[in-house]
């Protein structure tokens, strides 16, 4: 098949591109400045230079790519564990994930594609009630703290948009994402935790899902080339952990003192109830459906193996 991946420069888009290739796809990705398209190329993809919020310019570039496929990965979150300032961080991450994925549909169905597929988040937007792994068919939070309000308003968007749309639409509800210098082991995260500078808040209740970038990969070719039209799947490693178990381990592999411990009750003061909800309510996915539907395992089966393999 003949693959466009919308912001294929990204941290998911540079394992996503190999496994594409491998898997006999022709790809072409999408990115915002020469300078990244020339890294796609370098990659062994063709590419083309796209604003995903200018609605023209996604039309040229999907009418260029001819693709059967669009992959919808565009975000823009560098910074992003800057999660004091969430709501600012990811700004047009949010436009992306409205603007973007409309304008991304409407050309896709100008050009006859027959799948779309497109990045949702497995964590955090779950309602915040029942136990603490949730599957697809969990409700997500109707009253998120104001911080998160707007980004969970472009999940459902993005979730609704694809999955109702007239083309086989799959949505993939990734897990918190790590990798080298990226997402959670990003080098500014992990050079505040050796500095001290990233308590433990509260009891540090709240369950995580995490997902290496190149199993996130791995799962994206599946529902590409499996995936059920009009589904939603969590794509997370198998074990969620608390934040009471993960940050001091992370810690620990570091070198690194134990994180101190902060009452909830001082960084809702400082910080907003949006740090203490990600820190000591927040449920985690399964990946059941994703291991059933899509025939797909991820390598990193938790987070001590995925983390020990990255930081090593």
């Amino acid at each position: 098949m003949r693959i466009l991946v919308a912001g294929a420069s990204g941290a998911l888009g540079r394992f996503l591109i190999p496994r594409l290739l491998a898997g006999g796809h022709q790809v072409v990705g999408t990115s915002r400045s020469e300078h990244k398209a020339e890294l796609i190329r370098r990659a062994g993809a063709e590419a083309v230079v796209a604003d995903g919020l200018d609605l023209d310019s996604v039309r040229r570039a999907v009418r260029t790519a001819k693709p059967d496929v669009i992959v919808h990965q565009m975000t823009s979150i560098e910074g992003a564990a800057d999660l004091r300032h969430f709501e600012r961080t990811f700004a047009v991450t949010n436009r992306l994930r409205t603007s973007g994925t409309d304008h991304l549909i409407s050309a896709g169905m100008e050009a006859g594609v027959r799948r779309f597929v497109a990045q949702s988040y497995c964590g955090w937007p779950y309602a915040r009630i029942g136990g603490p792994v949730k599957t697809e068919e969990d409700a997500l939070d109707p009253k998120p703290p104001k911080q998160l309000r707007r980004a969970l308003e472009a999940i459902r968007h993005v979730e609704s948009a694809v999955t109702q749309a007239p083309v086989s639409g799959i949505v993939l509800r990734y897990g918190a994402f790590y990798g080298a210098g990226t997402g959670v082991l990003d080098r500014a995260f992990l050079e505040q935790l050796v500095q001290g500078r990233v308590p433990l808040i509260g009891d540090g209740g709240a369950w995580w899902s995490f997902i290496h970038v190149d199993d996130a990969a791995a799962a994206t070719v599946a529902a590409i080339e499996r995936g059920r039209s009009g589904s939603i799947y969590n794509i997370v490693d198998d074990e969620p952990a608390q934040v009471r178990t993960w940050l001091p381990g992370l810690a620990m592999m570091l070198g690194a003192k134990k994180p101190r411990s902060v009452p909830a009750w001082v960084i809702r003061l400082i910080g907003g109830e949006h740090l203490v909800v990600m820190m000591t309510q927040a449920r985690a996915g399964s990946n059941a459906k994703a291991k059933r539907e899509l025939g797909w395992q991820p390598a990193r089966a938790n987070w001590q193996q995925g983390f020990a393999e990255v930081v090593g």
